[in-house]
């Protein structure tokens, strides 16, 4: 019968470790059955499971590599593995796979081991665990710091809706971000990201901007509170709030869309989602002139938004065409996909309203980005602690790939 041998080896990191160790295994024509290679800190750790022939001897294998590993100054530890052990392994591959990804400004012990606790008390096993972020200095204090560790991790889940809420609490409890994700094949296919625009992809509400211009900040602001009481509905409040703003100079317009503040990490998320080969969109309830400026400054791809009417120079206060609210966000995200031949799940939504909720709901990843906590809690996912950039991590890629 083959014989099944765990080789972990550790040490110094160098080149030509891992090109060392398989040339010996080549050259007495060992099968390699699993292979995994990590560096922390120039300290590497290679592992290897291997099949070794039964018509050869393994002593002599060994010691060619326990040789060659002193030489190197690195540590060599092997370990017998059972057929039935090796057998039970393999059927492991069969069970789900789930990732969850700890997002913050720093991560802490306590962070990795409250969620750690939460994933061995759901039955799950960790295969792998990863530092998305890049390496940070000592000396960085600065608040726009990041960090995120993704975790790769197997099991069947009951109920995956109350493992999602435990880790919800935690990130709520800690003020942190955590994400839980299956991983499945559209994880690593998604084609299309839209974004709200205000309080989303620029840290202001035009409206309120306009408002502010046109010497109405209070009664827009009052009819605001009016919506979010419920009292009346977006398309209603909104067509107040336009008509509250007629007159005013359209040279506003310009010198507001030019001081626009643009959130934290939406530029670098932009043009590494473009590099990617991502289509863009901006779906607003706010107005089609300041989204074609973030079009154009950003290289967004489409653009639905409000128009605001003006004539002589002059804004008309009046509502055109079909008001771009909740419903119409989540027609228009399916009008998109399908222009682009591209599947729901294949799409990534991003807001930080109710409004956004329909398509952050049909979207096959729905993200709350430093929302209402009601926001938060209905969405897939949420983010709060980082930037716009933090979606990144959502999908796997980390800072050395997007720099």
């Amino acid at each position: 019968m083959n014989e099944i041998i765990l080789i972990n080896i550790a040490g110094d990191d160098r080149p030509g470790v891992t090109s060392t160790i398989t040339s010996i295994l080549a050259d007495h024509q060992v099968s390699i059955l699993d292979i995994g290679q990590a560096v922390i800190h120039d300290t590497l750790t290679l592992g290897l499971l291997v099949e070794v022939p039964s018509d050869l001897e393994s002593s002599s294998i060994l010691k060619d590599i326990l040789f060659r590993t002193h030489e190197m100054g690195m540590q060599v530890r092997f370990s017998p593995v059972s057929p039935d052990s090796y057998e039970q392994w393999v059927s492991g591959q069969g069970k789900q796979r789930h990732i969850v990804t700890l997002l913050a400004r720093k991560i802490s012990g306590r962070h990795i081991a409250s969620v750690t606790d939460i994933v061995a008390r759901y039955g799950l096993n960790i295969d792998r665990i990863d530092r998305l972020s890049g390496r940070i200095s000592l000396d960085d204090t600065t608040q726009q710091s990041k960090a995120c560790v993704e975790l790769s991790v197997r099991g069947y889940l009951a109920d995956a809706s109350d493992f999602r809420r435990e880790l919800l609490h935690l990130a709520s409890e800690m003020d942190i971000d955590i994400a839980y994700q299956e991983d499945n094949m559209f994880r690593r296919t998604r084609r299309l990201v839209a974004f709200d625009m205000d309080s989303t992809l620029i840290e202001a509400e035009v409206i309120d901007e306009l408002a502010a211009a046109a010497g109405v900040g209070e009664q827009v602001a009052e009819i605001t509170e009016r919506a979010m009481r419920g009292e009346i509905d977006f398309t209603e409040s909104f067509k107040a709030r336009v008509a509250l703003l007629k007159g005013l100079d359209e040279s506003v317009l310009e010198g507001i869309a030019h001081t626009l503040p643009i959130t934290e990490g939406a530029e670098r998320l932009i043009s590494t989602l473009k590099r990617m080969g991502y289509k863009t969109a901006i779906l607003s309830g706010g107005f089609t002139y300041f989204g074609e400026y973030l079009k154009e400054k950003l290289g967004i791809d489409y653009v639905y938004a409000n128009a605001l009417p003006v004539k002589d120079g002059k804004v008309l206060g009046e509502v055109e065409g079909v008001v771009v609210d909740g419903q119409r966000k989540a027609e228009l995200l399916r009008e998109i996909a399908r222009r682009e031949g591209i599947d729901l799940e294949q799409v990534i939504a991003v807001g930080d309203g109710a409004n956004d909720l329909p398509m952050l709901s049909i979207a096959g990843l729905g993200i709350a980005f430093r929302a209402k906590p009601i926001v938060r809690e209905s969405a897939k996912q949420s983010i709060s602690t980082l930037g716009l950039d933090g979606i990144l991590y959502l999908l796997g890629i980390s800072d050395r790939l997007s720099h």
